[in-house]
């Protein structure tokens, strides 16, 4: 179960339903990050993934911006240090990636403002991004001398080889409707409707079976960009046997022949559980 936890950059809920909320919360910097705040966002993740009751995670910020992505302070700091520091810095960033982009529930981006950096990769990791048709995106590394190295592996998935290789060399800034095209965004809003529009996503996904969810998200990592082997096929049916026999398997199959409500859908508008309780205050997850 998770712990309350006492953060200085990032704040965290959770509520009945078990939808979580990670906003980042340094609106005076525009919500860049630095060491500490991904060493909380990592935390939290944790936190978060080891919930059984947490169904979506929704990442966001407060503030004008998204994120302008690293504090011009932490990369003067790190100018300063060797190969060997940087390298392990470096190390705790990717670690913050793959932790998001293998959260074990679904995970919503909420995007308002300017995006850059590294937060374009927060963003290509979470399952489902959605953005105000006025925020912007860039991969401004080249400008300064360096490369969105350790976020590619996700920009690259969600836009594209032939994209990353104009954004990634030119530093452009591109807006939302380019995002949306290129398949960083799955939906682009007016500013009034992006948290409405989120309310609407996380009621979807509450209406599926939770371990569906998290079963369906961990099938797509087994097999994309795998060729279709016999052993990959026999894992599929494997998966798909498995989860017809199983408790919710049945459940819905059941609901649906029976034209009933899952028992699911009927235990979202409220649990007795302590431990699912609604937090909603700084420095909580």
């Amino acid at each position: 179960m998770m712990q309350n936890q006492n953060f200085s950059y990032i704040s965290t809920s959770i509520d009945p339903r078990g939808v979580a909320q990670l906003v980042l919360n340094r609106p005076e910097v525009h919500n860049a990050f630095n060491d500490k705040m991904i060493q909380e966002l990592i935390q939290a993740l944790d936190l978060f993934a080891a919930n059984p009751q947490l169904r979506v995670l929704l990442l966001r910020s407060n503030g004008k911006n998204f994120s302008a992505g690293a504090d011009l302070g932490w990369m003067r700091s790190m100018a300063d240090k060797n190969y060997d520091e940087n390298l392990l810095d470096a190390g705790e960033l990717a670690k913050l990636m793959q932790k998001l982009d293998n959260f074990p529930a679904p995970t919503i981006a909420l995007v308002q403002g300017a995006a850059f950096g590294g937060a374009v990769g927060l963003v290509a990791c979470c399952d489902i991004a959605i953005a105000s048709d006025k925020a912007s995106f860039c991969l401004s590394e080249v400008k300064i001398g360096l490369m969105p190295a350790v976020i590619s592996p996700y920009v690259v998935r969600a836009i594209g080889e032939r994209a990353s290789r104009r954004y990634f060399l030119t530093a452009e800034r591109f807006f939302a409707a380019e995002a949306l095209h290129l398949g960083l965004l799955h939906q682009m809003v007016s500013d009034d409707e992006l948290h409405g529009v989120s309310d609407a996503m996380v009621q979807t996904l509450l209406a599926n079976s939770p371990a569906a969810v998290k079963a369906a998200k961990n099938l797509i990592f087994t097999v994309a960009n795998q060729p279709t082997t016999q052993a990959l096929i026999d894992e599929t049916s494997r998966r798909i046997a498995a989860i017809r026999v199983s408790g919710e398997g049945q459940e819905g199959l059941s609901a649906f022949l029976q034209k009933r409500t899952p028992a699911w859908q009927l235990n979202d508008s409220g649990n007795d559980s302590a431990d699912n309780a609604a937090t909603d205050s700084k420095g909580q997850a």
